[in-house]
């Protein structure tokens, strides 16, 4: 039994099927009973989406212990009850109350159903007037429905089992392009459609059609002609699973090949282990022919004949196999495999008068056959033994099953090593509604497009950025007006249509659909994403600290550094290079690209460009600092080249080039020349004099909140940048030993004057506060030659008022015993820090409010 093509009349593998939900009906059905005895029923119900296939039924079953499945099943929904929410309860409930009915009402007419299965009672079929037998089989579901299930073996996977285990006949009554055979009587020659509704009509005539029900029907299709998929018995080749699949298997469970992320190992397993049999022929044009001919059905003894002669051809060598089969009627049939392409030794087997099978093989036979076919096997060339295996493998979720695991299977069985070491799955690209991306919906992003807008090193950082171990990602998309280069969010409606007016200058565009020459004349609009954004703005970032850093090397002289003597800011500097080193390294190596472009977009953004280099200003200023701090700086510079340019090649190849002009050669001890590319230099590799300084990471990471903190007050209070306000800094005594050090680097950066450091500081009377929960912290500006009172207070005010509101979402939370019982511990008990921080920001906010009310009432 295969997954039928009606369209294109092919057999598809249960890889290449997708269920979608349709609109469609449940027809029940009534089938009446042979001589009924007295007290027996005379008809047995059944319920079917598919009445046309009744006309193949070969059986009704119902379950050989109806009484043992619904009692197991009010047990285990009463267990499910004991552990549900308020929620659930109810939904929960009312199953228990169906099954205890139908204890009641059903299950005494199901047991005497059974009885009667067991007794060989007869029903006959409608329409057909074909007796068929009752079967007592647990595929009847007697929690569902009438409790019995019609059974057509030749048209359903799950009635196929049942067939077999029942000694059923199988009648098919499809042809290959889906119209109805001669076995189908009088409904010969129509389609499925055809041939349902008639014979709903002709039940419904005869008495025998009950109720008919509205249902959402998962509904099997073809992924190559999203056509629905018929179950058809069929000759078909296959591959036999069983050893091959257990060696593909035992490939990833003993980590030969290591799958990234590792939670996609599940599926490669699971499917795998299943070991089902590979339908492999194809009824198409296209593809590898199956090397395999066959004769015509003859006796046995002309076919002991016939493989003679195919022996005396294959004996000057292993060039072909051959088997005999016998069919249902007795008559022997041989094939022969030939092992190679061999025009000679073709001709040969064909004078024999055997033919080749017309059939191809699924395209992902072939494809599995690539990684060593293209390398020349079966011969063994040089290609092969330097190439094979390769390393990596980069491939989507959707073919985990269809390719990977089968160039697994296929390179151990016919070469004997697996086909590459590693294989990362990467997340797949949607547009903003969800959809997959494709050119027939016109969703698509070109990246040409993408260059011409963000530049290719934006598109690439992008890319990695959104490479996280999720399933899929989300890129909403736009089309850039070409006039004023307005982005337009893309819709279902307009992403179809070939012309759009902007909603910003008013005039119109072409899309890719333009097919009129006046469409075609206006303007074309990209198909860009805001996603790319961020990466273009870190590419100018990134471009314009390199320069501020270059121009401050001009007269860059090698010098010796003394790393016992480094400033702090030095010693932090390297030390969250070797840290930020090591993690982008790991990263990488386990193809985690997305925390490693945000490690190195943290890193030099908020550390090295916004700390580190204003720090280094004063200190490249004063001839006595200035050739350490040079080296320093270039050293840096050069270390986070190397470890940009994989997502960045070419912004870090060009600031590279600039930075050999001024700095040929670079490193803190003993400086050496530096490698003419980024690209051909040494991945870097962390110091390890300069790791495991955790002090001096706190250190900075405080420092960084505290700047951070009053920088953002100042900007909310739209103070000039260049007057200096008083500030102080609530923290407790061993955050504020940490602070003391740097007062003079926070008081230069954040343009303040910070009075205290410490647990004892007073709020300012006209104050500014801003806390850092995750350090228990709170900055304190004082605004008196700044503020104005009233708009301070609306501030004040309106936070506060969001913190209450997020108290009380808190509050409910907790307060819902479903939840504190049932959510993880760990993330209760977040749920109860986080409720203890607002609150104290609440406190806070609330003395700050009183105290500018009362100086607004002296």
């Amino acid at each position: 039994l295969v997954n039928w093509d009606t369209f294109l009349q092919t057999a598809v593998s249960d890889d290449e099927v997708f269920n979608e939900t349709v609109q469609g009906n449940f027809w029940h059905i009534h089938y009446k009973v042979i001589d009924p005895k007295p007290g027996e029923p005379t008809t047995v119900e059944i319920a079917t989406t598919r009445p046309e296939t009744m006309l193949g039924d070969t059986a009704v079953a119902v379950h050989p212990d109806p009484a043992a499945v619904l009692q197991a099943l009010i047990e285990s929904t009463k267990e499910k009850l004991a552990a549900a929410g308020e929620k659930e309860r109810p939904q929960i409930e009312s199953q228990i109350e169906d099954l205890i009915a139908r204890q009641k009402t059903l299950l005494p007419s199901l047991v005497q159903l059974r009885d009667m299965a067991q007794d060989g009672r007869m029903l006959m079929l409608p329409l057909q007037n074909r007796p068929i037998p009752l079967v007592a089989d647990a595929w009847a579901k007697p929690e569902m429905g009438s409790g019995c299930v019609k059974i057509t073996p030749a048209h359903d996977p799950n009635d196929y089992e049942v067939g077999l285990r029942c000694n059923l006949p199988m009648i098919n009554i499809l042809n290959s392009d889906g119209t109805l055979n001669a076995t189908a009587g009088v409904y010969e020659g129509l389609t499925i459609k055809q041939a349902r509704a008639k014979i709903v009509e002709d039940l419904e005539t005869l008495g025998q059609l009950g109720d008919v029900e509205d249902r959402e029907i998962e509904l099997p299709h073809s992924d190559r002609s999203k056509t629905p998929i018929e179950p058809l018995l069929a000759d078909q080749w296959f591959v036999k699973m069983d050893t091959l699949a257990q060696s593909a298997m035992d490939a990833v469970s003993s980590e030969t090949v290591k799958i990234f992320p590792t939670r996609y190992r599940k599926g490669y397993l699971d499917w795998l282990g299943e070991k089902r049999d590979w339908p492999v022929s194809r009824q198409l044009w296209w593809g590898h022919q199956i090397p395999i001919w066959s004769s015509p059905a003859m006796s046995s003894g002309e076919a002991a004949e016939l493989t003679k002669k195919l022996e005396a051809i294959s004996a000057s060598g292993d060039s072909l196999t051959h088997q005999t089969e016998n069919d249902e009627n007795g008559d022997a049939h041989v094939f022969v495999c030939l092992r190679k392409e061999d025009a000679k030794l073709e001709s040969s087997v064909q004078s024999l008068g055997l033919v080749r099978d017309p059939d191809v093989l699924d395209t992902w036979f072939s494809s599995a056959l690539w990684p060593h076919s293209t390398l020349g096997w079966p011969e063994q060339t040089d290609e092969l033994a330097y190439f094979y295996p390769t390393s990596t493998l980069i491939t989507s979720r959707d073919i985990i099953t269809l390719w990977v695991a089968r160039m697994v299977l296929m390179g151990l069985n016919n070469v004997g090593k697996v086909p590459f070491d590693e294989v990362f799955i990467h997340p797949k690209i949607l547009d903003g509604l969800g959809e997959t991306m494709s050119k027939s919906k016109g969703n698509g992003v070109d990246p040409i497009d993408i260059i011409e807008k963000f530049g290719p090193d934006a598109l690439r950082f992008a890319l990695a950025w959104l490479a996280t171990e999720t399933q899929d990602v989300r890129m909403p998309v736009q089309y850039e007006c070409p006039h004023c280069s307005k982005l337009i969010d893309q819709t279902k409606k307009n992403r179809s249509l070939a012309r759009i007016r902007c909603t910003a200058c008013g005039d119109e565009f072409s899309t890719q659909w333009a097919e009129s020459a006046e469409d075609k004349a206006l303007p074309r609009g990209a198909v860009v994403s805001e996603r790319f954004e961020t990466a273009r703005n870190f590419v100018n970032k990134l471009w314009n600290a390199a320069r501020f850093t270059l121009l401050n090397l001009d007269d860059y002289q090698t010098v010796a550094i003394d790393r016992a003597n480094l400033p702090l800011e030095d010693r932090w500097l390297l030390s969250r290079l070797a840290t930020v080193t090591g993690e982008v390294t790991e990263a990488l190596n386990h193809y985690r690209f997305a925390e490693a472009a945000r490690c190195l977009y943290d890193f030099a953004w908020d550390e090295f460009c916004s700390v580190y280099v204003e720090m280094a200003k004063a200190r490249l200023a004063d001839p006595a600092t200035r050739a350490a701090t040079q080296t320093i700086v270039a050293h840096s510079l050069d270390t986070l080249m190397r470890l940009l340019h994989p997502f960045m090649p070419f912004v870090t190849e060009e600031i590279w080039s600039h930075l050999a002009t001024v700095a040929p050669a670079r490193g803190l001890e003993s400086p050496k020349p530096a490698a003419k590319f980024v690209m051909t230099a040494q991945w870097p590799e962390g110091d390890a004099r300069d790791t495991g300084d955790p002090t001096i990471e706190k250190q900075f990471s405080v420092f960084r909140e505290v700047l951070g903190a009053i920088r953002r007050i100042r900007s909310s209070q739209n103070i000039p940048p260049r007057d200096s306000v008083p500030a102080a800094i609530r923290c407790d005594e061993a955050t504020a030993a940490l602070l003391a050090p740097m007062k003079v680097l926070l008081e230069s950066l954040a343009t303040a004057e910070i009075a205290s450091i410490g647990p004892k500081v007073v709020p300012f009377e006209t104050d500014a506060p801003l806390a850092i929960p995750s350090f228990d912290i709170d900055v304190h500006v004082d605004l008196e030659q700044f503020i104005d009172i009233d708009a301070e207070l609306a501030r004040l005010e309106r936070s506060l008022s969001q913190i209450e509101k997020q108290i009380a979402g808190k509050e409910q939370k907790l307060g819902n015993e479903s939840f504190v019982s049932r959510a993880p511990q760990q993330v209760v008990e977040q749920e109860r820090q986080s409720l203890d921080d607002l609150r104290r920001q609440q406190t806070g906010l609330t003395s700050d409010i009183a105290r500018l009310k009362s100086r607004v009432n002296k």
